[in-house]
């Protein structure tokens, strides 16, 4: 089943609940929020009291992409704020099993992310306990950036990979997706599709999602 999750790092915060409100008509079934700190990546967004503020105005699943060093210090706060999902970036994690089981115990979902130049190779030995991968095609830190194509191999090697190993783990993807990328990643083995500037970018975010959903749908009949 593909889902869209509608990136909010690209919403107008004025009109946030709107323009989630707007998003989850067009299909979207989950609001991708993106928690940055300035360190591990180079910006600063929100944190968990614009979770719990989200957490008031949608009954979709939050799902909180942590970008930040220090992981542990901060998964139970989102998770109390209301996040279902919560994924951390192998980059990040010193001891990455330990995080993800954290994330488990807090009562939430567990993901872990990989950035552009990490190989798939190092997430071998987390591939049993995660509930999703989320492979980044851009560099982690901005909205709007130019799909990275490299990922489309990284989605490709990781259905291959859970297949092999009879694993349930879903494939999620973040980064410059859109209706000229959609149908590529889809039809690699991506199930959740992250889309930010797409949903929220120009034009009404219902219409918007309609059409990447229309988009991607297509792309899974056309799966080899």
């Amino acid at each position: 089943m593909i889902e869209l999750a509608p990136s909010i790092l690209s919403a107008d915060f004025a009109h946030l609940a709107d323009q989630v409100r707007a998003a989850t008509e067009g299909g979207g079934t989950l609001v991708h929020v993106d928690i940055m700190d300035g360190h591990f990546v180079p910006n600063i967004t929100i944190g968990p009291p614009v979770v719990k503020s989200l957490r008031r105005v949608t009954a979709l699943p939050l799902d909180c992409h942590l970008m930040i060093e220090n992981p542990d210090q901060y998964i139970a706060d989102f998770v109390e704020a209301g996040a279902d999902w919560i994924s951390v970036h192998q980059e990040a994690c010193r001891h990455l099993n330990r995080t993800l089981q954290h994330v488990k115990e807090s009562g939430a979902q567990a993901g872990v992310v990989i950035n552009p130049a990490t190989p798939i190779e190092t997430l071998v030995e987390v591939l049993d306990i995660v509930d999703y991968v989320l492979v980044m095609s851009v560099n982690p830190g901005f909205g709007g950036q130019k799909f990275i194509p490299g990922a489309v191999h990284k989605i490709r090697r990781l259905s291959e990979m859970r297949a092999s190993r009879r694993l349930q783990f879903r494939i999620e993807v973040d980064g410059g997706i859109g209706l000229d990328t959609v149908a590529e990643v889809v039809r690699a083995g991506a199930e959740i599709l992250v889309a930010g500037n797409a949903v929220f970018g120009k034009g009404d975010p219902k219409v918007n999602a309609q059409k990447l959903l229309k988009t991607a749908t297509e792309a899974t009949l056309q799966k080899v």
